[in-house]
């Protein structure tokens, strides 16, 4: 069992909760997505709903030197009273003298927010005696940064040491429970969709999922080191030729445990890495010279969506081309469209990683698939196998 706030009353109580507010702001300190925000508010507002108050930290950007007002979240402070329709005060400091007094004076039904924590070079160091600091501002410590839970650091792991009370907020429960459906208790049959542009950081995923995938589609720039060990001709598409050993032992292994491996059989190509390129489509093992492949043909579109559409699970990481041009975006959203069509049927999909997650949220269907996953570097480690600092921090 996951220890929950559902299972703790903080009336009365201060609830430190680390949250990901690392949200992208434009020139104008505008917050040009706010999903990350949005995704802890079922959490705040039950604490304050049991009558209890709000202390929240987040890292924002990557601040080198110290203070630096584009990486204050200050800015974020207007749109956070909005969302939670709760007064919100700002301490400048995450550890300093405003901290104290203002987490000392808090009424139930406040929300403090705190400076970036990683102001201090501290933070990300897992320092023991600013994790204390960070606890002793309140009464309970909640991890509720899936995206971060992959980091020892101080706010995210070592500050679990010092809390008299410790647990995971609703979306943190959310992430692990649902990516807990596409790596242990699955239905089958269960396809994996694996795209990208790189192998190498694919591999431990990949080996991960031989075990558990009855299908393993590959898709995006590293369908051509497959095909090129395979033999095939990839023109001048991407290709990592230092793995294509690697390559040819996932085709072994895959063959060996039974797991139907699905390469793309044709595939749109280019003149140059351009959207107004000239185009055409081949097969996927005969792209002559000078040529590159940039994303799926139709024939693999058709052959995928069927295996998709009739599966129980689905797990989606990584596009299938270049889908930030418009010319070569037809497979990522074939894709998209195949997830959502089996989620009508009844299947459990779940989408995860940077460039998969930008894309249904850009086709707007994150809310027709079961779950979009938060975590980028978090959710890649956990469908590795390892095991995550923060959340180990809360299970001990």
């Amino acid at each position: 069992m996951m220890k929950t706030i559902d299972g703790f009353n903080f009336a009365g109580k201060r609830a430190l909760i680390r949250v990901d507010f690392n949200v992208p702001l434009n020139k104008e300190f505008q917050i040009t997505d706010d999903s990350r925000m949005r995704a802890a508010v079922p959490t705040i507002e039950k604490i304050l709903r049991d009558g209890g108050s709000v202390i929240l930290m987040s890292h924002l950007g990557r601040p080198k030197e110290g203070p630096e007002d584009k990486f204050s979240l200050r800015h974020l402070v207007d749109h956070l009273a909005k969302l939670t329709g709760a007064p919100v005060k700002f301490a400048d400091d995450c550890i300093g003298q405003s901290a104290v007094e203002l987490s000392a004076s808090l009424k139930p039904g406040e929300i403090l927010l705190l400076e970036n924590l990683r102001y201090y070079k501290e933070e990300t160091k897992g320092d023991e005696a600013f994790a204390q600091k960070l606890a002793s501002l309140a009464d309970a410590y909640v991890n509720d940064a899936f995206g971060t839970a992959h980091r020892a650091h101080a706010s995210t792991t070592i500050v679990a040491k010092f809390a008299s009370h410790k647990m995971f907020g609703y979306l943190m429960e959310r992430e692990l429970s649902s990516i807990d459906k596409v790596l242990k208790d699955t239905q089958k049959p269960y396809t994996a969709i694996i795209g990208g542009a790189k192998v190498s950081s694919k591999i431990e995923i990949i080996n991960n999922l031989m075990d558990k995938a009855d299908d393993l589609i590959i898709g995006g720039g590293m369908m051509f080191t497959f095909i090129k060990a395979m033999g095939g001709k990839v023109g001048s598409s991407l290709v990592e030729d230092d793995f294509l050993q690697t390559a040819r032992e996932i085709m072994a292994k895959a063959e060996a445990k039974g797991v139907k491996l699905h390469i793309p059989a044709d595939a749109v190509i280019a003149d140059k890495f351009d959207n107004d390129a000239a185009r055409k489509m081949v097969k996927a093992d005969a792209i002559e010279d000078g040529w590159m492949g940039l994303d799926i043909g139709t024939e693999s579109i058709e052959a995928l969506a069927q295996v998709i559409e009739n599966s129980k699970t689905v797990l989606w990481n990584g596009p299938m081309g270049v889908f930030e041009m418009s010319n070569f975006a037809a497979g990522t959203k074939s894709i998209a469209d195949s997830l959502v069509k089996a989620t009508q049927k009844g299947a459990f999909t779940l989408v995860g990683g940077g460039d998969s997650v930008a894309a249904i949220n850009q086709l707007g269907l994150a809310e027709k698939v079961s779950y979009v996953s938060t975590g980028g570097g978090a959710l890649l480690e956990y469908m590795e196998g390892k095991v995550l600092p923060g959340v180990a921090a809360i299970n001990e």
